[in-house]
């Protein structure tokens, strides 16, 4: 079964409110996404931690019913 990229923006903003997010569905198949997400949350942390953040508020879908998502994370510009 497929994610809606909605469903995914709704899981993204629960965790971080503030977030500007841009989700596209690469393949048209629900799986795989690219993700745009900027949020003060992010500001002070690597990438890597950054991206685990997200795979957080994503609740265990990531690998399972979302197969692939192709994140950018920041925080916002000064």
């Amino acid at each position: 079964m497929a994610m809606k990229a909605e469903d995914i923006e709704t899981m993204i903003k629960a965790a971080f409110p503030d977030a500007q997010i841009e989700i596209k569905d690469l393949a048209g198949d629900g799986d795989h996404y690219a993700a745009k997400v900027i949020s003060e949350a992010f500001r002070g942390k690597t990438r890597v931690q950054q991206h685990q953040m997200v795979y957080a508020a994503l609740q265990g879908n990531m690998g399972g019913v979302l197969h692939a998502l192709a994140l950018t994370t920041a925080a916002p510009s000064a």
